[in-house]
């Protein structure tokens, strides 16, 4: 139906004709002659019609945008005083001589060079959103990121291999989306929460270099980079050690953001030991963009009388830490409550400060309610420590260590964001030596901190049934810019080991035969050591595109509350498919509450 694309036309094709399909982006008219840009995938170029052309001319008057328009033209210079150099086709133009319509357009229900569209009225026109040129940019973006990772992979040995999307369901540290069985009453697949166990058999299937562009579905809350379904890179591989892998990934995450961004990452990239990651920053996913860095304060205030702080440094999950904002001082008391409504999401009861106005003069130089209840000698070391200046702003958190470390460090994120403290350029960052478990004081039972197919380092593996609390586990997390695009871990190969593990995790044997049998059974027949890592690709595109949401660079994604409302997904069925499932509904669905 056409000769070329809108945005190829250009000086090389002067003089000759051309025929185009597209969308009319805008359409003008300057005293008798009408000026149509045509929009297609490639872009955009300008068509003059002019009352020359009668019959062109008489259709572009009718003409709105949006209409589907093909045209054929001839392609000439552009008047120099009209000439474009922002775009490709900005020193040429076609000369329409025969339009015609292939489809009109009603008018659309938001313009598609509007800013601030709701988001739920773009989703619900998602195929109109998606004409935009920054939606375009990131989905044909999205295609680039993973064909250069698939490229990336296949030229270091590594194959692609689907793996099942109906399995069983297995623990895996969210809800399943469950499937009803027709042909098996009362029974259910699980759509896969992630290829984990199935990258592991072909392992011992001998593969040995796997990977997946995987679809992966959880069942969890949302927030910004969640989605329910989802797309990871999945990667394993055989006898290759953490830092093998570690090795191969790093080329690869450089290989893409040159290839994509023109950009050249460290060579190699910095490691960090997860208990610094948590004791410097409260978090395992830091931004090294940001300055600011916790403090630990715990051994000095373990006997200062203020109990707000005393409490917590005794006790054996607790914590004191100060955060301190360079020149934070000018904060004003409605910033600074604020800030405290802010970490009270996280759990933290309030927000202790000082303001230090001049080091020099010591305790006489700060301004706080709290400076009462502090000995001269802790507040010398909370200068010391924090490295005060005159000027400056020193936050405090005391609680459980969980609360002081999810506060202040939603709270880092959240001060250099609004003060601009944070570099340019980009951080990648390997964090390393994770604890194999964490503790549930509620549940009184351990969970696994990655996943129950970690391995443990090989000098913990005695401490397993011992010491869980200080067994550390061989993970490996890719974190860029204080977002984890990727985490992996070397898997436990052995039976024997597994079963322990689930053993300490609370799975009992029968469970873990009902469960992870086909795994156990396995492992006794030649499992090679193995490991790999799996990459949230959803998370890599957005960073490399600049979007503060996933959903930006999806094309169909769900809102926060798990919905599609393009389709009305999920939706009512009907009786007849319920019985064909086997199902009854224990009660009434409320319609005014479905998705629809």
């Amino acid at each position: 139906m056409r000769s070329h694309f809108c945005g190829h036309v250009n000086e090389s094709l002067i003089d000759q004709e051309v025929t185009l399909c597209g969308w009319v982006d805008t359409r003008r008219d300057h005293g008798g002659v009408i000026f149509i840009d045509l929009r297609d995938r490639e872009g955009i170029v300008q068509v003059v019609v002019d009352p020359d052309e009668a019959e062109a001319f008489a259709l572009a008057e009718q003409i709105r945008s949006e209409y589907v328009l093909r045209i054929q033209g001839k392609v000439r210079h552009r008047p120099k005083d009209t000439v474009n150099p922002a775009l490709a086709t900005g020193m040429v133009e076609v000369l329409g001589q025969t339009l015609e319509v292939l489809n009109k357009s009603d008018a659309l229900p938001f313009q598609l060079d509007e800013d601030g569209v709701n988001e739920g009225l773009r989703l619900k026109y998602r195929y109109l959103d998606l004409r935009r040129d920054v939606m375009h940019r990131n989905i044909r973006t999205r295609h680039t990121v993973v064909k250069t990772l698939r490229r990336f992979l296949e030229d270091a040995g590594f194959i692609e291999i689907e793996t099942p999307i109906l399995t069983r369901s297995t623990p895996e540290g969210a809800r399943d989306y469950l499937v009803p069985s027709r042909t098996y009453p009362g029974q259910f697949f699980a759509l896969p929460q992630s290829p984990q166990l199935f990258k592991q058999l072909l392992m011992v299937a001998g593969f040995e270099r796997y990977f997946q562009i995987a679809r992966c579905f959880r069942d969890e809350d949302l927030r910004a980079d969640r989605q329910p379904e989802f797309t990871q890179l999945d990667i394993e591989t055989a006898f290759l050690e953490e830092a093998d892998i570690m090795t191969i990934m790093e080329n690869m995450i450089r290989a893409l953001f040159k290839e994509v961004l023109d950009v050249v990452l460290p060579d190699p990239f910095p490691q960090m030991r997860y208990d610094e990651a948590m004791s410097r920053f409260g978090t395992d996913r830091p931004d090294l963009r940001n300055p600011l860095e916790l403090v630990e304060l715990s051994d000095v205030m373990q006997n200062v009388e203020f109990k707000v702080f005393s409490q917590p440094a005794q006790a054996s999950d607790g914590r004191v830490a100060a955060l301190r904002i360079p020149r934070g001082g000018a904060l004003t008391r409605k910033e600074i409550d604020d800030y405290t409504g802010f970490v009270g999401k996280y759990g933290a009861r309030g927000l202790a400060y000082i303001k230090v106005n001049e080091v020099g003069k010591g305790r006489d130089g700060l301004q706080s309610p709290i400076l009462k209840f502090l000995p001269d000698d802790v507040v010398d070391t909370i200068l010391q420590r924090s490295a005060a200046e005159d000027g400056d702003l020193i936050f405090f958190g005391a609680a459980s260590a969980d609360v002081v470390n999810d506060s202040l460090s939603a709270l880092r994120d959240l001060v250099a964001r609004d003060r601009g403290l944070l570099k340019d350029g980009w951080q990648p960052l390997w964090v390393v030596d994770f604890p194999m478990f964490a503790y549930d004081a509620d549940s009184k039972t351990w969970h696994a901190l990655h996943h129950p197919f970690t391995a443990p380092k090989e000098s913990d593996v005695e401490l397993l049934d011992k010491d869980p609390a200080n067994t550390y586990s061989r993970a490996y997390d890719m974190i860029l810019n204080g977002s984890e695009i990727g985490g992996g871990s070397i898997r436990i190969h052995k039976q024997n080991v597994q079963q322990r593990v689930f053993e300490v995790l609370g799975i009992e044997p029968a469970e873990a035969d009902e469960k992870f049998g086909f795994l156990l059974e396995s492992l006794k027949y030649g499992a090679p050591p193995h490991g790999g890592i799996a990459f949230g690709v959803d998370r890599i595109v957005s960073q490399i595109t600049g979007m503060d949401s996933i959903r930006d660079v999806i094309a169909f994604p769900k809102t926060q509350k798990a919905s599609c409302l393009l389709t009305g997904a999920p939706d009512i069925v009907d009786d007849k498919q319920l019985r064909e499932l086997n199902i009854r509904l224990r009660k009434p669905i409320d319609k005014d509450q479905s998705a629809s």
